[in-house]
């Protein structure tokens, strides 16, 4: 199946995400924010099928992740997720770039028909 980046500074959240992914087969790795998402990217030198990250984080929050990952890896297909309405607002603006945005709470029925969508597109 895909490979799959997940970033979350939350670490229940990325743990039972990753679990949930993992289900449909897919490979899973993690990142603890931004910066450490975007480290990873690199090491891997793009070498996933999706980048699914959240968007309030520290360091670097994830529509900085998103702008510097499309424009380093412009093929690579990129969900972003949210609890707060302004930062959904804030994602509106990157049509172009993400093809969608979960808001939380949100199912795992809800996480794994999203990315099966975003990775047949």
């Amino acid at each position: 199946m895909a490979r799959i980046l997940l970033v979350d500074d939350e670490e229940t959240v990325r743990g039972f995400l990753k679990r949930g992914l993992e289900i449909d087969g897919h490979a899973v790795i993690t990142a603890i924010d931004g910066s450490d998402g975007l480290d990873r990217l690199n090491e891997a030198d793009g070498g996933f099928d999706l980048l699914l990250t959240d968007i309030r984080m520290p360091l670097m929050d994830g529509i900085a992740l998103a702008l510097a990952a499309k424009r380093d890896f412009p093929d690579l297909t990129i969900l972003l997720m949210t609890g707060f309405a302004d930062q959904r607002e804030r994602a509106r603006g990157l049509d172009a770039i993400v093809t969608d945005v979960l808001t939380k709470p949100f199912s795992l029925s809800d996480l794994r028909s999203t990315v099966k969508r975003a990775l047949a597109a």
